[in-house]
């Protein structure tokens, strides 16, 4: 049971984080529900579009395994593009893009989720910490389908599709595509086996 204190400071905050949300550069259609406050940090000339019903949870008593880190978004580069479908929920989850992350309708991703279309630094040089991000190739976009559930503290890395329905397990790393409707963990994340469907079972 939430304590009542907790539920008015939410409101509070809500109200006081959408707006500002959207000063920010957040493009939010319809209903958005905000608990605890995340890191919203947007490039110049870049885009965050969120649809109708997006849940974004920053607060661990929300939620069962809690989360480690509020809900961070960040576009870095001139031109990325950052698209959540509706009804979609966000648990600690980092979003980071360089070109462009897709989300479909109806995704959930579990605790301290990571999904990031770039490597940061160059893989073959040391970083340094004023060295620029590089710039994304389009093939380095992500792409996640509707329905998908990404398990606690998975990560979903550049140039990946994830089919619909398809549902990831805890502590995976996604680094190529899955087909829609399978179960798949690991890392690399593999497919287990195929989802059953109301057909299979009769």
């Amino acid at each position: 049971m939430i304590p009542r204190s907790e539920v008015v400071i939410w409101r509070l905050t809500q109200a006081w984080l959408r707006p500002r949300l959207r000063m920010a550069g957040l493009s939010i259609t319809g209903r958005l529900t905000i608990i605890g406050a995340p890191i919203v940090d947007i490039f110049p000339e870049t885009k965050v579009n969120m649809q109708d019903g997006v849940t974004l949870v920053s607060r661990s008593q929300w939620t069962a395994l809690g989360v480690s880190r509020p809900v961070i978004i960040r576009t870095l580069a001139p031109g990325a593009e950052i698209s959540i479908g509706s009804g979609s929920g966000f648990s600690g989850t980092t979003l980071c893009s360089v070109v462009r992350i897709t989300i479909g309708c109806r995704v959930l991703c579990g605790a301290d989720v990571l999904i990031a279309d770039t490597d940061f630094h160059p893989i073959d040089k040391l970083p340094h910490a004023d060295q620029p991000i590089p710039a994304g190739d389009p093939s380095d976009a992500i792409v996640i389908e509707d329905d998908v559930f990404l398990g606690a503290r998975s990560i979903v890395l550049k140039g990946v599709t994830i089919g619909a329905g398809t549902v990831v397990g805890a502590g995976s790393v996604v680094s190529r595509d899955l087909p829609p409707g399978v179960v798949a963990a690991g890392n690399p994340a593999r497919v287990i086996r195929r989802l059953r469907t109301t057909a299979d079972q009769v």
